[in-house]
């Protein structure tokens, strides 16, 4: 017969064989628990990721419609800046046909460049302004649906 040492005393084979039943009895339970429970968590998780993902999506879907409603603002401001450097134009044309002299040209060319330049420096300060504002607000949803979803994991 033999006989396994544990500690100081000897354990014999019968008693080994009684531990090693009585574990196969009780594993089944602890495994199907464990089991549970790790389902029990994964669906929890599943539940987390699809919410987190219905509130990507609403995020996604209100920053795609900001977007188009900056594109469309900044398309037109563009437009309207596009006419208005027109018009100016075709004013300046309309003078420069109208002088009487090459003094009268180079004035009127000297001034409509230094309208010109101005002009330009605010359309450019304006679309610059509205470009920033537009790229706050586009990315707004986003920020605000990410920030959601970190607290409630938190």
């Amino acid at each position: 017969m033999m006989s396994l040492e544990k500690g100081n005393s000897v354990v014999s084979e019968s008693q080994v064989n009684v531990s090693e039943s009585q574990v196969k009895v009780a594993l089944p339970g602890v495994f199907g628990a464990l089991r549970e429970q790790g389902v029990a968590r994964a669906q929890e998780g599943l539940e987390k990721i699809k919410a987190a993902s219905e509130q990507m999506t609403e995020a996604l879907r209100e920053t795609y419609s900001a977007n188009a409603e900056s594109a469309t603002s900044y398309g037109l401001k563009v437009i309207e800046i596009s006419n208005a450097n027109t018009a100016a134009a075709m004013d300046f044309f309309a003078q420069l046909l109208g002088s009487k002299s090459a003094t009268d040209a180079f004035a009127l060319s000297a001034a409509q460049a230094r309208k010109t330049f101005d002009a330009t420096s605010a359309q450019n300060k304006e679309l610059w302004d509205l470009a920033q504002k537009l790229a706050t607000e586009a990315g707004e949803p986003v920020r605000k649906h990410v920030g959601k979803i970190f607290q409630k994991a938190s």
